[in-house]
């Protein structure tokens, strides 16, 4: 058969749904391979957003998302997709087309190193010298993608290779079983925690897995420790529990701070590096345990005492079968806090000023928003005040990047979400800089008939660099643009545009674009004034007097 031919068998061998992306002319047997396969193609108009959705793919369903490209241009493109990918420990494979590399008579026209440039951002990267490899290649690629922890791949598929002629057999996957934690590590951990006064569970990315998601729902129920997540850790237990304390979506100073500052004893769960830590440990502070996959990465902040490494399902799973609540547990500072940061987040909600606050905004579109509906947030101010005040009830409802953080990723993402959880409620907010770096997509949504909101939150600025800038003391500079008429844009991509003039319209306009198919694109304006006094001045002061 030929090689492309072989190369697409292996990627239904590994259960390939989707392949997204732009194909080029070295592409081109590839492409005609797919044309008889199962796997749908998912044109997109940038590789960018191409490489968002693959990764988002592989963040929900755990299974590495797979995107295409051409060389050169086409393969630059996927660079700040495979970071996201890879920061944020989302199974992703990139496949880029290459020229022949037996006998070319372009010279170097559009050739760039594809595999060095992306070794740094990946956990593996190869290119295809001969057909006969296709299946090892790609089996090992999907191997690497998928374990723990996850990240991005890629492989490079000369043309001359892809249309070689080969007799290889596709390799099956195997199922390999994680290693469970030693034992006496276990026992250290339940000692800790049953001797501690004041035990807290923090629940950070690295647990947001399935598996892992319900045995620490179970080991809640059984212990009745406490929790707070990371941000992307929210949803993992639902926001809704009693024994909820809130996210930690700012380094300190929050009411949450003044929980984890009364907490002897901090378990860890899924600690990722990559986040901003949720908490700093000092010589002679709080004792920490380490729940991970891997043991910890030892910094100047992060320096566990007790370390429970191997597959955290199992490892939750038997902490909670041993731990025996305590009577000498003392919890009435955390829920004092609790109520003190809601009762807080209550009043901020209600204020009807327009354009409206960040508050009111989460409080409105979490009202419309069903408990498994997924809401796929950019990279703004915004960000902060979703992962403070949204309460997520599952795991991956609110898909925000607290690793890369790079703009341009939310609509992409939705798109992806939407694909996968066809039956959701899917909404897409971005602030009105982030959408703007891949608006193009929306093409591609209404192309598949998708039924997608995106919500654009519009100060006609870099509102998060603004509030640094302001937080800093410099001056306002720089960080100011205009914006196109967005309804006009949706109904130029022939999706349906509305416009927020009144704090009272957003709700209904909510609900109307929910309740209908189709694209919706909402501009709302935003007034981000308030972070200065809210974020830097207020909360800070409220929760230090607390």
């Amino acid at each position: 058969m030929k090689a492309s031919d072989l190369f697409v068998r292996a990627l239904e061998a590994e259960g390939v749904e989707y392949l997204f992306g732009i194909p080029g002319e070295e592409n081109l047997d590839l492409l005609d391979s797919l044309s008889r396969s199962n796997i749908r193609l998912v044109l997109t108009r940038h590789e960018q957003a191409a490489g968002f959705m693959a990764a988002t793919y592989g963040r929900l369903t755990g299974k590495a998302g797979v995107c295409l490209s051409t060389l050169g241009p086409g393969a630059t493109n996927f660079v700040t997709a495979a970071a996201y990918a890879q920061l944020g420990a989302m199974p992703m494979l990139m496949i880029t087309g290459q020229k022949p590399i037996k006998s070319s008579k372009q010279g170097h026209f559009q050739i760039i190193d594809t595999v060095d440039m992306m070794r740094p951002l990946t956990k593996y990267t190869k290119q295809i010298v001969s057909g006969d490899n296709i299946p090892s290649r790609v089996r090992e690629a999907f191997r690497v993608a998928e374990e723990e922890r996850p990240g991005a791949v890629h492989l490079e598929l000369p043309e001359d290779i892809a249309k070689e002629k080969t007799d290889a057999p596709v390799m099956p996957r195997s199922k390999v079983r994680r290693p469970s934690a030693d034992e006496k590590s276990i026992q250290h951990a339940i000692e800790l925690t049953e001797t501690a006064k004041r035990p807290l569970l923090l629940i950070g990315a690295g647990a947001n897995r399935r598996l892992s998601s319900r045995m620490l729902q179970r080991f809640v129920h059984q212990t009745g420790i406490p929790f707070f997540t990371t941000q992307m850790g929210k949803g993992v237990i639902d926001d809704d529990s009693e024994l909820c304390l809130g996210t930690a979506a700012l380094s300190a100073g929050d009411f949450l701070h003044r929980a984890i500052d009364a907490a002897d004893l901090i378990i860890n769960v899924g600690h990722d590096v990559v986040e901003k830590p949720p908490f700093f440990m000092t010589p002679g502070g709080v004792k920490v345990i380490h729940v991970n996959f891997t043991s910890a990465e030892v910094d100047p902040v992060y320096f566990p005492h007790v370390e429970v490494v191997g597959d955290i399902a199992n490892s939750v799973w038997r902490l909670g079968n041993e731990i025996r609540p305590q009577s000498t547990w003392d919890f009435s500072r955390f829920f004092e806090v609790k109520q003190a940061l809601e009762a807080n987040q209550a009043e901020h909600a209600a204020d009807d000023r327009f354009p409206l606050t960040p508050a009111r905004l989460v409080s409105e579109v979490q009202t419309i928003t069903p408990s498994d509906g997924v809401l796929s947030l950019d990279n703004g101010m915004y960000k902060i005040w979703f992962a403070r005040n949204y309460k997520a009830h599952e795991p991956n409802t609110l898909l925000l990047d607290n690793a890369l953080a790079t703009m341009g990723a939310g609509l992409p993402a939705a798109i992806a979400a939407q694909i996968v959880h066809p039956e959701r409620f899917v909404m897409a907010i971005c602030g009105d800089g982030g959408f703007l770096m891949n608006e193009q997509d929306l093409e591609t949504a209404v192309r598949l008939k998708l039924n997608l909101n995106v919500l654009i939150l519009n100060d006609s600025g870099y509102g998060m660099i603004k509030w640094k800038q302001t937080a800093e003391g410099y001056t306002d500079y720089g960080l100011d643009f205009t914006n196109p008429d967005f309804v006009k844009l949706a109904e130029a991509y022939g999706a349906r545009g509305h416009r927020i003039e009144s704090a009272e319209d957003l709700l209904p306009t909510l609900e109307r674009c929910r309740d209908t198919p189709g694209v919706d694109i909402i501009d709302c304006p935003v007034d981000y004034s308030v972070n200065i006094e809210l974020l830097n001045q207020q909360i800070t002061e409220l929760a230090a007097a607390l």
